[in-house]
């Protein structure tokens, strides 16, 4: 009776499906920068979070300010180390007039270190710490180190109209399968430079205009993973399926947890509806 009684925890055990047995993944931790001028934040901020965790295995907080000027500040930036922790950084801030830059060295210090980014919409013309970003900056610049982060360079856009997406490289794992589509009214930014280091996946098109909407790079001496989008002025494109889908691949494959069909590696599918 005794040995019967020993080995029952294991005959248990062994009958237990072996996903039970394991760990679960860890879920990603990502931190969302958004807030500034010119669009609704208040609302994106949630609307990112939702969508993002709904779509994969991760943790989102959210360092949010409603100051609505192009000189806005995040309090997560305040201390050297502010990234410690996180997996990813998504930048969603439209701070155009914050050209100091100690301010963006530090911003930029967890990136040159190896900490993944994605970025959004206004996030490219954020941090133009030189007077002439409507030119040409060369690799290294002083005021290109934004723009080096980023792999492209932008100082404006056209008028809100429809923008036809699309996909330039299906052999991506971000773009993999997804399908080409046309936005609502949104913002066309322009492209002054392309980096080498940066792969286009998508281009958008309003009437004889044509630039790069999204796109990832490989930044510094330590290859780091950075998504971005041009995508993303008004709160129907943030909350469009489409939209999230693309984000939320490019965070996946700047965490590394995107594998070459486009599929979120095991453990960082979508969670189980609650």
């Amino acid at each position: 009776m005794k040995i019967r009684l020993t080995l029952l925890p294991v005959l248990i055990s062994a009958m237990l499906p072996l996903s039970a047995a394991e760990p679960a993944a860890k879920p990603l931790k990502a931190l969302l920068v958004i807030g500034g001028c010119c669009h609704d934040y208040g609302v994106q901020k949630d609307l990112l979070k939702a969508g993002i965790e709904e779509r994969t295995h991760i943790e989102v907080d959210v360092c949010y300010s409603p100051d609505k000027s192009t000189k806005t500040t995040f309090t997560c930036y305040e201390r050297d180390n502010w990234a410690d922790g996180y997996d990813v950084i998504i930048h969603d801030e439209c701070s155009a007039d914050v050209k100091d830059p100690v301010i963006v060295n530090r911003i930029l210090a967890p990136h040159r270190k190896g900490v993944p980014g994605v970025n959004l919409h206004c996030a490219m013309h954020s941090y133009r710490t030189s007077p002439d970003f409507k030119k040409p900056l060369a690799d290294g610049a002083e005021g290109a180190m934004w723009f080096d982060y980023l792999g492209l360079q932008s100082s404006g856009h056209g008028p809100q109209k429809p923008i036809d997406v699309t996909y330039v490289d299906a052999s991506s794992p971000i773009t993999r399968g997804l399908g080409n589509w046309t936005t609502i009214n949104e913002e066309l930014y322009n492209n002054i430079r392309v980096h080498d280091s940066a792969k286009p996946l998508a281009k958008g098109k309003q009437g004889n205009a044509e630039t790069v909407v999204a796109w990832t790079n490989e930044y510094g001496d330590a290859k780091t993973r950075v998504f971005s989008t041009t995508l993303g002025h008004n709160n129907d494109t943030v909350a469009d399926a489409r939209f999230l889908d693309l984000v939320t691949r490019g965070l996946l494959w700047a965490c590394g947890k995107l594998d070459k069909e486009g599929k979120p590696a095991e453990g960082y599918s979508a969670p189980a509806a609650k």
